[in-house]
């Protein structure tokens, strides 16, 4: 019997792949890595770190940035495999547990849908593997093309997520939705799946991913992107959002408790493209939750509302405004893995 584990449970650590010059972060890399740094360096207060590197001198420069930061360096474990990109909750393994035993889900990444090339990231967490990362804990390969942060679930067999992604012709054509749902069944235990049939963020590359938009922030509660400026350009399909959210039931029943995380002002790149910032896209570890901020004005209330989703433990703000230039966030950079895995 198998169960896909909330995010909130005990886990061992979180991986982070990090950015490099053979990346389309090259001409960013002296402003993101020093977001890297700090999520390694609050990981590594609650749990160990995962960091995969490209070669052995990225390895040695990454050891320098982490040593230099004070972090605990005996919680980091350095793997050097070859990356496209350093997007580890869409091609890191995903945690399951069958009869109450850790499993590691390695599914397909086709670089969200066949939009970028992704067969290194496809490799990482065969490579991982092969190099005794995950200690005693298997890794099965899956046939079928998922990623993390399209997956979003209470712990008890509830998911939530978004037709675009998973039903997207460019993932899985050969699957219906029906198909689909009887895949996170067998795959991840999920005995029922919540669709959202609203819900993008411009600039997502990812066909909405949920870990932009709504999240469980505990088995009766979800947390969710909300806008209320009428004129935003996300209005309305957000509204839509909102209103299948209030439509979705428990297993009792009875509605979820809905609570509405602030809107950031727009951002836009060089290119004049909006970029898609989202307080949704937080990290839950053990004891703390890590929450992307844009020096926005709205960062405070999305930290307040936050700790009171999570009054049991530590709120802290990281600074990921250099992360949305490539189109993605905190949560989208990290993967966790369950307790004992690492």
């Amino acid at each position: 019997m198998r169960r896909y584990p909330a995010e909130w449970e005990p886990q061992s650590g979180v991986q982070i792949t990090w950015p490099h010059e053979h990346s389309d972060w090259q001409p960013w890399l002296t402003e993101v890595e020093p977001v890297f740094v700090e999520i390694a360096r609050q990981v590594c207060r609650f749990q160990k770190l995962v960091v995969v590197c490209y070669d052995e001198r990225h390895r040695k420069h990454v050891y320098h940035l982490l040593s230099n930061a004070d972090i605990d360096t005996t919680r980091v474990s350095l793997y050097i495999i070859k990356s496209n990109d350093t997007w580890a909750r869409d091609h890191g393994p995903v945690s399951v547990l069958e009869n109450d035993q850790p499993l590691l889900l390695d599914f397909i990444f086709n670089g969200w849908g066949q939009k970028f090339e992704a067969g290194l990231d496809n490799n990482i967490s065969h490579e991982l593997a092969s190099g005794n990362a995950f200690h005693q804990t298997s890794l099965q390969s899956i046939e079928m093309v998922v990623e993390g942060g399209g997956l979003e679930t209470d712990g008890h067999g509830s998911l939530l997520t978004t037709t675009t992604c998973q039903l997207s012709p460019y993932r899985n054509p050969q699957l219906d939705r029906e198909q689909v749902e009887a895949a996170f069944h067998i795959h991840l235990g999920i005995e029922r799946v919540l669709w959202l049939e609203h819900g993008h963020l411009e600039g997502d590359d990812t066909d909405s991913h949920i870990d932009t938009l709504a999240r469980f922030a505990d088995e009766s509660t979800i947390v969710y992107v909300a806008c209320d400026d009428s004129k935003d350009s996300h209005y309305h399909e957000l509204k839509a959002m909102e209103a299948e959210l209030q439509a979705f039931r428990r297993r009792n029943n009875e509605p979820y408790k809905l609570v509405a995380l602030p809107w950031p002002r727009a951002i836009y790149n060089n290119e004049g493209e909006r970029l898609p910032a989202s307080y949704a896209n937080y990290l839950i570890i053990n004891r703390a939750v890590l929450v992307p901020l844009y020096n926005d004005p709205a960062d405070k209330k999305a930290l307040e509302i936050l700790k009171a989703c999570h009054p049991d433990r530590e709120i802290i703000g990281i600074n990921c405004r250099p992360l949305i230039y490539q189109f993605g966030s905190l949560h989208c950079v990290t993967m966790n893995y369950y307790a004992g895995i690492l």
